[in-house]
């Protein structure tokens, strides 16, 4: 009895003990080092996607899962790393905003959803073994591009109320506030631009479209959205299908054929670059021509494609965009970038020696490759990471890091009495909390150099404008960008969607608009009789009956 009171009392003392030690947190396993870092008074996350492609992994379970390898480099990821490091660097030197506070980063560079997430868990957690549970986190995190990876994390920050800000994901799932209560993003939702590409459609007079899609959730939130709004539009879809350029072969060639046997002669992609990669290359291989292509923003301006000669057959082709930009000041930033900046980055290594075609570590006496002077200059080569000429998501990223610069410069410089929380209080500057920063974010309303207005909604949605472009074949590269209209969601609906006066290049590189109709206007003394178990589009045009008379074409 005495032996069990003696180890009820102990188990008491240890319990008391627990309760009177600052509370701390450990790390489950090894916490990855950031590709790019800098030490500050107030650390920003950073997660993109130096790498794309990976193959598929099914794990034993036998030992601890390893980072997956990516493979093809991605120099526009890592530009929009580089943007975010510029926009710190450019706040920094400022006396106007965060006066006499240093802003640092860690950008974590990761490919797949899994390492993606990893990353993002590393960014909430901290790197050391021991952390203490009142700064386990960052201020926010800057990214992802995609939306499915984004979805993954954000929901899990979300319960740590970490802000993420990201500058692509786009699909309209994720301005729900009960599933991500924490998500910001600088570039506008699906949702508008689904209804902006079903008003351009009916604009052309294509009532009878084919709809391809990612079969992921960018892919079917966003045709989904589409395929409503074409609905209110009166625009029939003939088709929607869905494939993944890592699913089976098989899938890809069924909707080959469902687009050879198809009608209409215009088709709607919303899908990544590496769906419509693939797709376009089968339609070729099986001569497969004279298509309107409508692109969704996530490839209609990728350079992989547009810099391609093998897909030429998106010469035409009609997007969405967000408006391009100019950021004095970040092109001579990118041409200085130097693996000294960084030694530890393996990537920044790996991308110097792929542009330069030399090596800065030999691989032994096999490695034949020459060797890296280190006075090589970026600003003698050109290639995507150093072109400026559009900067459209990297402008976003540039604004997402001035959002939450002006929102911890507005938490920091809170008068006391006159604040937003309890009591009228503000934020201890010695501890800052997630919570707080999110509310200085929710309400930052500022104007950029530029003179671009940056603001919020209610769920972390930033107003809505596009351009709309079109792929236009060029003199000096396989394809160029034309800008040839706007849209612009804050205005009545009459004035979204406004065209300029410049010509435009149609699909199969023709000078006349595509016809795409499911049956033909029904010429005066006939009218409109549906076919049954078909679209509204789709009818057939029988005289007018006895006593009846229509004398104008009926659409």
């Amino acid at each position: 009895m005495m032996l069990l009171l003696l180890l009820l009392l102990e188990l008491v003392l240890h319990i008391q003990w627990m309760q009177t030690v600052e509370p701390m947190c450990r790390l489950l396993g090894r916490a990855e080092r950031p590709e790019l870092a800098k030490e500050g008074d107030l650390i920003i996350g950073g997660i993109f996607s130096f790498r794309t492609g990976q193959d598929g992994v099914i794990d034993t379970f036998q030992t601890a899962p390893k980072p997956r390898p990516c493979k093809h480099l991605n120099f526009r990821e890592f530009k929009f790393a580089h943007t975010m490091i510029f926009a710190i660097e450019e706040i920094n030197r400022q006396n106007d905003i965060l006066p006499n506070v240093s802003l640092g980063y860690k950008i974590y560079n990761n490919c797949g959803s899994m390492d993606i997430l990893r990353a993002a868990m590393t960014l909430v957690n901290g790197q050391e073994h021991t952390i203490n549970a009142n700064s386990c986190h960052v201020q926010a995190i800057i990214g992802h591009s995609g939306s499915t990876p984004t979805m993954g994390f954000a929901r899990i920050t979300g319960k740590f109320q970490i802000p993420v800000i990201s500058h692509f994901a786009t699909c309209a799932c994720l301005s729900n506030r009960k599933e991500f209560p924490s998500f910001f993003r600088t570039i506008p939702s699906d949702y508008y631009q689904s209804r902006a590409l079903a008003q351009l459609v009916k604009h052309f007079g294509w009532t009878w479209v084919g709809a391809v899609r990612s079969d992921n959730d960018y892919g079917n939130n966003g045709m989904a959205a589409f395929v409503q709004a074409a609905q209110e539009e009166g625009v029939c879809v003939e088709y929607s299908e869905a494939f993944l350029k890592s699913g089976p072969r098989h899938e890809l060639l069924r909707i080959v054929d469902v687009i050879r046997h198809s009608t209409s002669k215009v088709i709607m992609a919303f899908m990544t670059h590496r769906e419509v990669k693939v797709l376009v290359e089968e339609l070729q291989i099986q001569n497969i021509t004279g298509l309107q292509w409508i692109g969704s923003d996530a490839w209609i301006t990728d350079n992989s494609l547009t810099d391609n000669e093998g897909y030429t057959a998106l010469i035409g082709a009609l997007g969405f965009v967000v408006s391009r930009a100019q950021i004095p000041g970040l092109g001579q930033f990118l041409e200085d970038v130097h693996p000294s900046q960084f030694p530890h980055s393996s990537f920044l290594r790996e991308f110097w020696e792929t542009v330069f075609s030399c090596t800065l570590t030999p691989q032994g006496l096999s490695d034949t490759r020459r060797l890296c002077s280190g006075s090589e200059h970026l600003r003698d080569v050109e290639n995507q990471f150093t072109d400026v000429s559009e900067l459209r998501f990297a402008n976003n990223v540039y604004k997402a890091v001035y959002a939450l610069a002006h929102a911890l410069h507005n938490l920091l410089t809170c008068e006391q009495n006159q604040g937003p929380f309890p009591n009228n209080s503000c934020a201890d500057a010695n501890s800052i909390q997630p919570w707080q920063v999110l509310h200085y974010l929710q309400t930052v309303n500022f104007t950029t150099n530029a003179g671009e207005r940056v603001h919020f909604d209610s769920n972390g949605d930033s107003p809505t404008r596009y351009e709309l472009i079109n792929l236009q074949s060029a003199k000096d590269r396989i394809m160029e960008i034309a800008t040839i209209g706007y849209y612009d969601a804050s205005l009545p609906k009459e004035h979204h969607f406004t065209m300029n006066n410049v010509s435009i290049v149609w699909g199969g590189s023709s000078e006349k608009v595509p016809v795409s109709e499911c049956s033909e206007s029904c010429p005066p003394g006939t009218r409109k009789a549906m076919q049954r178990g078909r679209p509204l589009c789709c009818y057939d045009c029988v005289p007018c009956a006895e006593g009846e008379i229509s004398n104008a074409t009926e659409t």
